[in-house]
């Protein structure tokens, strides 16, 4: 038990002994900031070119692609290049077929909700020719948008949905490559 003078009462030196054996247990911990100023080994610079579009979806390959661009610049782990020759590590792939089904239904059996999924088949290459894997779970995407009588609101509802979608899986992969390329 550690002795406070300054603290009396069982209680109150109970509560301090906590906060203390807390407070060293936090910073012992081994938890730590990302600092994605720090080199990832001989990793400098990324290219990410257009993927392919498999769906059918028209320009949705941009959307992606757009959305991988801006992840890793707004993370700044990496300085991202136009020219492949250029870049120390190079990402390519295809967005696969979008799925998208009724996620919940009304007591007359119309959708509420529907689900989209979009689903990324991504190779990233080191300048050498060695392949960097990137973890599978980081490559699939879901989410759910709200159904509409309007044609409209229902086709703004699903682009929005796959806007979401295309920014999280970007944060996915810039994560799943940054552990995987640390030193």
């Amino acid at each position: 038990m550690i002795y406070l003078p300054a603290v009396e009462g069982r209680a109150s030196r109970r509560f301090a002994s906590a906060a203390v054996l807390l407070l060293l247990g936090v910073c012992g911990c081994g938890y730590q900031f990302v600092d994605y100023k720090k080199p990832l080994g001989d990793v400098r610079r990324v290219a990410i070119q257009t993927l392919r579009n498999d769906s059918y979806d028209p320009g949705y390959e941009a959307v992606v692609t757009d959305s991988l661009v801006r992840e890793f610049r707004r993370r700044g782990a990496l300085q991202v290049v136009d020219d492949p020759t250029l870049a120390d590590l190079v990402i390519t792939g295809r967005v696969r077929p979008i799925f998208t089904a009724a996620r919940s239904f009304s007591s007359v059996l119309l959708a509420l909700e529907y689900s989209v999924t979009v689903t990324l088949d991504l190779k990233a290459q080191r300048r050498d020719g060695r392949l960097v894997t990137i973890d599978g779970s980081a490559l699939t995407q879901s989410e759910i948008y709200l159904a509409s009588a309007d044609i409209e609101a229902l086709r703004k509802n699903r682009e929005e949905a796959l806007h979401r979608v295309s920014e999280m899986l970007a944060e996915r992969v810039h994560d799943a490559l940054y552990e995987r390329l640390l030193p």
